[in-house]
This record gives structure tokens, C-alpha cells and sequence, in this order.
């Protein structure tokens, strides 16, 4: 005996959706393209039409049209709290339009980070937020030409893409400047040295300017000491090993980023060193995970859903037609907590 054979059920397209709403192909087109010149009585029946017959428009086709109504964002991984809480951000704002957000994790290589956004602009996005992309300025500019883009955490201005960025140099200098009025002399800064090491842009490469030059102008420039490693939790331990097995510790650390801290708090935590009787500790983006009382971080805050806000604004402005660059500085702020207090002290005085 044969198998009865069941075809799947066919897709609902525009014109069944005119059909049910009792407008023209074109009117319905018009309503899904949010198209100028479509009275709100009409759009209320067609949208009513599209929920009922729960309909979804084929993305493919709607890039060939004009618009696919989705946005890609860019971030090097989603194992992080700052990256969660600067996607929340733009969400907040894309959320109430008809755009789809699509996340892209796409690593700490330039080349990994290339394909995804690569495979962004082959899909027809209709904009693009990059967070801290690697690659030269003429690279982005060229991607941007092509697609409305905003490009996140990384300095430099352009005339072609929109940034926001948080003041990486101010924060690094209320890191530093905190732990020297704690009497903190020998502060090791934690450095991301992940992808390009010669783009200044990069906000390592500033946040790593602000630490030396905060520690020069206070006359600790003999004492600036910088230990390579990578912004995660696995960076975070391996620098903290690095520290632990030195002649001394420092007094003090500037992790560069929470999600190192964290990584380091665990490996002090395992050797009986404690925080911050034996070393303080300053995190960057003051994550809510730094924020909860059982850890307790000293944190730079850069406030990342105000840099997605900000960015998925910006975004949609330029999709819309705006041409002039706009480019939004966040103005950073220490947020102190139990994690730093004054150096330890070595025969009765302090270090």
C-alpha cells in the first residue's frame, strides 16, 4: 500500500492578504513597506489581515523590492554582560518599528568578524551596527557606502557612519586616579591583545593611552606596567596566574573590563588572596553581575544600554535618509564599590 502523501500547507502570501482585507495588491504593499500615503484606517485593516492570517512576509523578496525590514548587529560574542545590555538598548528602540534585529557573534579575528558582516550586507539588511569592529577605517567606510551603519565602541569619526562611543580615556583616568587616592602606587592595567595591536581606535588602545597617561601625569610613569592578555573570564584568569606568580603583587589592577575582573576575582579567590586587603580591583562597564553585593566590583560605568539606545537611534535616522555623520559621546563615571580600598600595608607602613 502506498504512503499517503500530505503536502505542506501553503504559504500565505500579499495577495491573500488584499484578498481578506478587501484592498488591492498594491494598497497591501504599501501598508508592509510602510510606504508614505497610506491612511491609518487602512492600515489598521491590512495589519489586521496579516495578524489573522498570520502572515510573514518572505524576507528574500522584500529585499528585492527595497527593504527587508531586518537589521544585523555585529558584537564579538554574546558571552557578556555589557554586550547583553547594549543589545537590550537597541531593542528598546527597534522594539515599537517593524525591524527585525539579528545578532551576529562574530569573534575576536578580523577575518571571522569580516564574514559575518560580509553575510549581513549579501542578505540586503537594511542597516548595520558594528561594536567594536576590527579592520580600517576605509574598510568600514566602504561597507557603510554600500549600508546604513553605526559603528559602536570604536574611535575615530567619520563622514560616512554614524559612532558612539563611550570616553575612554576619561574613564581610564577615573580608574586610575581612584586607586592613586587610595594611595595605590603600582597599578597594573590588564590589556586586550586580541586583533589589531596598532589601530588606535580600538578602545584597548585608548583605554590602555588613558592608563598611561593618567599614571605619567601623576608621576607614577616608572610604575606603569601593562600585562597582555584578553578582555573575557579566561583572559581575566590567566592574567591574574601571571600577577600570582611574580616576586610581588601589585597593590592594585585595573582589569580593562569587568567580564577580566571576574575571571580574576575567581583565581584570587582560589589562592587566598583577598580583595581588597591584598589587591584592589577595578572592573569597566559596570555589569549587573559587578552591581550584586556578593561581588561587589568597582566598576567604570559606560552606561552600554545608552550606547545601544543611542546607536539603533542613529540607525534608524540614517535608514530614513539622513546624510550627515552624527557621532555621541558618553561621558563615563566610576562607580565605587567593596573591591578597592587602601594598599596593604608591609611593616607597619603603607605601600
Amino acid at each position: 500500500m502506498n504512503p499517503t502523501l500530505t503536502s505542506s500547507p501553503r504559504r500565505v502570501t500579499i495577495v491573500d492578504v488584499a484578498r481578506h482585507a478587501g484592498v488591492s495588491v498594491a494598497s497591501a504593499s504599501k501598508v508592509l513597506r510602510d510606504a508614505y500615503g497610506v491612511s491609518e484606517e487602512m492600515k489598521e485593516r491590512v495589519r489586521a489581515s496579516m495578524a489573522t492570517l498570520n502572515y510573514r512576509p518572505n524576507a528574500a523578496a522584500r529585499g528585492l523590492r527595497g527593504k527587508t525590514f531586518t537589521l544585523g548587529v555585529s558584537v564579538p560574542d554574546i558571552d557578556n554582560e555589557f554586550v547583553s545590555a547594549l543589545v537590550e538598548g537597541i531593542l528598546s528602540v527597534t522594539e515599537p518599528t517593524e525591524y527585525e534585529v539579528l545578532i551576529g557573534p562574530a569573534g575576536n579575528a578580523s577575518s571571522s568578524q569580516a564574514k559575518v558582516i560580509d553575510a549581513m550586507v549579501d542578505r540586503q539588511m537594511d542597516g548595520l551596527i558594528l561594536f567594536s569592529p576590527y579592520g580600517s577605517a576605509d574598510r568600514i567606510a566602504e561597507i557603510a557606502g554600500s549600508t546604513p551603519t553605526v559603528v559602536v565602541s570604536r574611535h575615530g569619526a567619520s563622514r560616512v557612519y554614524d559612532t558612539v562611543v563611550g570616553d575612554d580615556m576619561l574613564g581610564a583616568r577615573l580608574a586610575v586616579q581612584h586607586l592613586i587616592d587610595q594611595g595605590h602606587e603600582r597599578i597594573a592595567y590588564i590589556t586586550h591583545s586580541d586583533g589589531d595591536q596598532t589601530d588606535p581606535h580600538s578602545p584597548q588602545r585608548v583605554r590602555e593611552r588613558g592608563y598611561r597617561e593618567a599614571m605619567s601625569l601623576l608621576g607614577l610613569e616608572a610604575r606603569i606596567d601593562v600585562v597582555p592578555s584578553t578582555w573575557s573570564r579566561t583572559g581575566g584568569t590567566q592574567a591574574a596566574r601571571t600577577l600570582l606568580a611574580r616576586d610581588e603583587l601589585p597593590t592594585a589592577v585595573f582589569a580593562g573590563a569587568d567580564v577580566a575582573a571576574f575571571g580574576m576575582m575567581n583565581v584570587f579567590g582560589e589562592h587566598g588572596t583577598r580583595l581588597p586587603a591584598d589587591v584592589s580591583l577595578v572592573g569597566y562597564d559596570n555589569t549587573s553581575v559587578a552591581q550584586l553585593r556578593p561581588v561587589s566590583l568597582t566598576s567604570v560605568d559606560q552606561d552600554a544600554s545608552s550606547l545601544g539606545e543611542h546607536a539603533a537611534q542613529l540607525l534608524l535616522e540614517r535608514i530614513d535618509g539622513r546624510s550627515e555623520a552624527r557621532h555621541v559621546v558618553i561621558t563615563p563615571r566610576l562607580e565605587v564599590r567593596a573591591t578597592t580600598g587602601e594598599p596593604r600595608r608591609t611593616d607597619g607602613a603603607a605601600d
